[in-house]
């Protein structure tokens, strides 16, 4: 408290390194929370994985019933299905570090660094290109 109650303004490279921060900390939270969340889900709806090791296999087998695609995910979801929720945590991992560059994108235009702004989003736009190219192939 040596700032004699003043408020100290953080410049604004700091405050958007602790905004992106808190992005990536937050999508990695919320995935954990999500994967968790499915974990419990499935382990209620079928208690047996808990008491039969051949159960517990199925389940975590090569090829196991599992949601491949957004609309399994979405599917799923609407019927409660564990591994669906599961597959929704994972999926909020993987866009946790998209929407960090997006983000980064906005506090570039923000700070008028049009140079970056401008890196960024074809940094942004390859890794959309990416996800739809990795669908198809």
């Amino acid at each position: 408290m040596g700032d004699g109650g003043r408020h100290i303004e953080r410049p604004p490279v700091r405050r958007a390194e602790l905004f992106l921060s808190n992005v990536l900390r937050g999508g990695v939270l919320t995935s954990l929370g999500v994967i968790l969340a499915g974990t419990l889900v499935s382990f209620f709806h079928h208690p047996e994985y808990v008491s039969s090791p051949q159960e517990l296999a199925r389940l975590t087998q090569a090829g196991a019933a599992f949601p491949h695609t957004v609309r399994d995910v979405v599917a799923g979801l609407a019927e409660l299905r564990g591994q669906a929720i599961v597959a929704l945590g994972l999926l909020i991992l993987v866009a946790t570090p998209v929407a960090r560059v997006a983000v980064s994108i906005l506090l570039f235009l923000e700070e008028r660094d049009r140079t970056y702004a401008a890196i960024t989003a074809i940094v942004f736009l390859l890794l959309i290109l990416s996800f739809f190219l990795g669908t198809v192939a």
